[in-house]
């Protein structure tokens, strides 16, 4: 003897009770941690998620990178900068100096005017890009480029 509910369920309601019992199947075993992917969508979504996830790291650690080297650059600039205020203060102190001493109108012996071209001379060697020294001669000296 079948149950009355199997006699009473046209083929339209079969199809609504096997879709039924299908969702619940579907719900209980996801529930449960059972995934179906054909396609391998999950594993597609996971591998770009990590390939997004170094490139991000990379471009963090390049942009730190870039902070730091940025923040040395501006130490260096502001020390150049305080070194160039320094010598502009102390140089136009010694010129008023110079220019106010009592004998700033009389002329310098010889051999002090020696001593000072031999010391000016002297600086250029040591530093030939300082304002007011002669250009460095061609190491080559017959004309060609050097190498």
């Amino acid at each position: 003897m079948t149950p009355p509910i199997l006699r009473t369920l046209q083929p339209l309601g079969w199809l609504a009770a096997g879709a039924a019992v299908l969702a619940v199947a579907a719900l209980v075993l996801g529930g449960l941690g059972f995934r179906w992917d054909p396609l391998g969508l999950g594993k597609r979504r996971l591998d770009r998620a990590e390939a997004s996830a170094v490139t991000a790291v990379a471009e963090s650690a390049a942009r730190i990178a870039e902070a730091e080297g940025q923040a040395a650059q501006v130490a260096r600039l502001d020390a150049a900068v305080q070194s160039a205020v320094t010598l502009e203060r102390v140089t136009a102190r010694s010129i008023q100096i110079a220019r106010t001493a009592d004998d700033a109108s009389l002329p310098l012996p010889a051999d002090r005017v020696d001593r000072l071209r031999d010391h000016d001379r002297e600086l250029c060697r040591g530093a030939p890009d300082l304002l007011g020294c002669p250009p460095a001669p061609d190491p080559s000296g017959d004309g060609e480029p050097a190498v």
